[in-house]
Formats: structure tokens, C-alpha cells, sequence
């Protein structure tokens, strides 16, 4: 029986907590040009908080970094031998133009982490000049080979990820997953209509960026001077126009996290568990204390009229 804080990937056989960890900014150069300054010891810790908290299902991907975030789980892994579950992602870039590309990419994967098996492998992006019946069938072949044990795609539409669906159940391999863009602040697969597709074709909606880049940490007030380095590009997220249209979010979330004894990221990620029990959100972690405080979202539950609250408080 799942327990109320695991998920299970679609109506494959595996079960995640129901949080998991997104990975992405673990040697990536490019996030460390935003202000951060994590360390490879800090990535360290971050891994052992999230094991020690019963968080052991991490996502990356082969352009993480250029592949420097699988490496860095690989070497996780190997220092500390406790069970994880992995997911990464194959990149459909302009110049793999044979699904065949998607085989190779994954050994790629495989030899970076230094595993056998990646638990769930995913299409980054819908954006290729391969067919998406090409992608499942390279999956398949993938599945059978004992290289990875469930299929999930990224960024899929309806309309894409029937086909995917479809395309599997020829082989009887359910889609597991489909990973997509899902915070109080982004809602748009509640618009446009991939969160109920994943309930009704029985698939994980893994939700990436669940906190905002932090804005939903509450670290980014209006009339509040903000003294974090940031790049051009983040400062433009939390403009000042935007943190006032988003106040009143922030202060719901806030008064639900000082009554709870909670902080306003816990809040945020719960909010997302409590929408649906296909929602698997994925925030990141890169230190022990973000580690630790991600978990504090689950082992609870937003009551109705909290979880209202701050619904009603989302529709801008």
C-alpha cells in the first residue's frame, strides 16, 4: 500500500517519495553565475540531509551542467551506498537526427553515473525533428534491454503526450511521467489541460521549479531591499512590479507557515502535494539546510480551508 507521503510513477511499478530532488544546479556554471555560492562539499551534504530525511529520488540530465550533475550524483552514490532513485533525461538537440542518438545519449548517461540502470528516463523537450512514435520505440528497446525500468517525457503537450502514451502501450509500457513547469505562480498546467490528462491517463506530474527560483521562499519581499547578487536575468524576476503583485500570495503563505510552525517554501511544496496525488514536486536542493527544509514538506497536510486560502490568494 502507498503511504500517504510516496507517489508512484504513473502505473508503473515504482514508488518515490513524494518529494523529490531536482538537481540541475549541481555543477552547473551557469546557476552559480546567479549569486550562489555552493560548494562541491555543500552538494555533499545536501545529497546525505536528503537520505537521511527519506528523500532519495533525484532527477538530472545529460545537459545538467554537460553532464557534470550526473557525474556528481554518480560520485554520491558511490561514496555513500544507501538506495536511490534516479531519473534523467535525454536532449533531443538539432543535430540527433535518429532516434538511435537516444540510445547512445542513454549509455552516456549510464557510464556518468556509474550505474546499470536509470530508474526513470525521460524526453527533455518535445522540440525535435524525431517522431515522437521514434522516441517511444527507442524507449522500448531501452526497457527490454534492462537500461532503464520506466519512460517519461518533459514539456509534453495533451496532444504529445497521448501519442507517447499510445505509442508505449503497444509494448504494454505505460507512460510513467511527465515533467513540466507547476508552482502557485506558474498554474498553467491546470489551464491548459496537462494535469487533468495526467489523471486520466494515470500519469506522475513531476513539477519542476515548484518554489520559483525562490520567490515562493518568501527571501523576495516588496518594499523590502533586497541584498542578494544576482544576475541581470533574476532581477528581472523579482522586479519590483512583480514582488507587489505577488505580496498578497506571500503573506497568505506566510501566515499559514507562522501557524503551523512551518517556513513559506514548506507551505508552497505542500500546496502542490495537497492539489493531487499525481504531483511530484521537485524542488532543489544544494546544501544540507535547503535539504532539510524541503522535507519539512511532507509527514503533513494543508487543511481545506488553508489549502482555499491560498488558492484564492494565486489567481492573479
Amino acid at each position: 500500500m502507498i503511504q500517504l507521503d510516496q507517489r508512484q510513477l504513473g502505473a508503473s511499478n515504482i514508488v518515490v517519495p513524494a518529494l523529490g530532488v531536482g538537481i540541475w544546479s549541481w555543477g552547473d556554471k551557469s546557476f552559480w553565475s546567479y549569486g550562489t555560492t555552493h560548494t562541491r562539499e555543500d552538494i555533499t551534504s545536501a545529497y546525505k540531509a536528503c537520505l537521511d530525511a527519506g528523500l532519495n529520488f533525484f532527477d538530472t540530465a545529460e545537459m545538467y551542467g554537460q553532464g557534470e550533475s550526473e557525474r556528481i550524483l554518480g560520485e554520491c552514490m558511490k561514496a555513500d551506498d544507501r538506495s536511490v532513485i534516479i531519473a534523467s533525461k535525454f536532449a533531443p538537440l538539432p543535430n540527433r537526427l535518429s532516434a538511435s542518438k537516444l540510445l547512445d545519449a542513454l549509455d552516456a548517461s549510464l557510464a556518468r553515473l556509474g550505474a546499470s540502470t536509470i530508474d526513470l528516463y525521460q524526453v527533455h523537450w518535445p522540440y525535435t525533428f524525431i517522431s515522437i512514435d521514434s522516441l517511444m520505440d527507442a524507449m522500448a528497446l531501452a526497457v527490454r534491454e534492462g537500461k532503464i525500468r520506466a519512460v517519461g517525457v518533459s514539456n509534453y503537450n495533451i496532444r504529445q503526450m497521448r501519442a507517447a502514451h499510445a505509442r508505449l502501450a503497444r509494448y504494454g509500457i505505460p507512460l510513467a511521467s511527465n515533467q513540466v513547469h507547476y508552482s502557485l505562480l506558474h498554474r498553467k498546467p491546470e489551464k491548459d489541460g496537462v494535469l487533468a490528462a495526467c489523471r486520466d491517463l494515470d500519469v506522475a506530474l513531476i513539477a519542476y521549479s515548484p518554489l520559483e527560483q525562490g520567490l515562493l521562499t518568501g527571501k523576495f519581499r516588496a518594499n523590502v531591499p533586497n541584498t542578494i547578487k544576482l544576475s541581470k536575468v533574476r532581477r528581472f524576476a523579482v522586479r519590483p512590479s512583480r514582488l507587489r503583485k505577488i505580496e498578497p500570495l506571500l503573506q497568505a503563505i506566510e501566515t499559514i507557515a507562522n501557524e503551523r510552525g512551518k517556513t513559506a517554501a514548506q507551505v508552497a511544496l505542500n500546496w502542490l502535494l495537497s492539489k493531487d496525488e499525481h504531483i511530484i514536486p521537485i524542488p532543489g536542493a544544494k546544501n544540507a539546510r535547503q535539504a532539510t527544509d524541503n522535507a519539512g514538506a511532507i509527514g503533513w497536510r494543508l487543511s481545506d480551508e488553508e489549502f482555499q486560502k491560498i488558492d484564492m490568494a494565486a489567481r492573479f
